[in-house]
């Protein structure tokens, strides 16, 4: 059985991660951040530990390509 944490934020961008949610296949904000935490580890992984801006940047460019961010 896997076991959870709690992630707190800002409710200012709650809303907006709300609003992101609206046309993607995401049910709700915790399936969009597992998503994109997810991603942001593979990336890190793949890059040998050293995730720059820029491909953080890149993850964030591919994830609106995809219509999972606006």
């Amino acid at each position: 059985m896997t076991e959870y944490t709690t992630v707190s934020i800002p409710k200012e961008l709650a809303g907006r991660v709300d609003e992101t949610l609206e046309g993607t296949t995401f049910s709700s904000t915790s399936d969009l951040v597992r998503f994109l935490l997810r991603s942001i580890v593979i990336q890190h992984e793949r890059s040998g530990g050293d995730l720059s801006e820029s491909e953080f940047q890149e993850i964030a460019e591919q994830l609106t390509d995809l219509g999972y961010l606006q």
